[in-house]
């Protein structure tokens, strides 16, 4: 595939989440998908049906978009810079509902395969966004 059938294939991956449709996972992401950069709660499978397990549960959570700031590409990734928006109007494992409006940004590269997403490595704002969950306190606030 060229860098721009890559590209395309990072974004309609991020559009079909941001609609809610993750059986569409099964034609973008490799059954044996390798994530280097789980999400920050245990318990969750690995390849396709882990990454749909995640995305489930995300989705259920913190419905919210992804928008795409930056995409570059060569040979076989793509690298993208994403603002990541939603409300955490469901429990997440271990947390419950806040309500509160969510803001993370982060860096993801997708190495694709055979016209599929093989494998990720993101940088997200994990420490942001557990603080904006209420699990952690804000940077500089004394604690008690």
């Amino acid at each position: 595939m060229s860098a721009a059938e890559n590209k395309r294939l990072v974004r309609r991956f991020y559009k079909e989440i941001d609609q809610g449709n993750v059986d569409a996972l099964d034609d973008l992401v490799a059954e044996d998908y390798l994530d280097h950069s789980p999400p920050p709660f245990p318990g969750f499978g690995t390849g396709l049906e882990g990454l749909k397990q995640v995305f489930r549960v995300f989705w259920e959570a913190t419905p919210g978009t992804h928008e795409i700031q930056d995409q570059v590409a060569e040979g076989d990734k793509v690298a993208t810079r994403l603002l990541c928006r939603g409300v955490h109007e469901r429990d997440l494992p271990g947390i419950p509902a806040t309500g509160n409006q969510l803001e993370i940004t982060a860096t993801v590269v997708h190495r694709i395969e055979n016209g599929k997403l093989a494998e990720k490595w993101s940088d997200r704002d994990t420490l942001g966004f557990l603080q904006q969950l209420g699990v952690l306190p804000p940077l500089g606030e004394p604690t008690e």
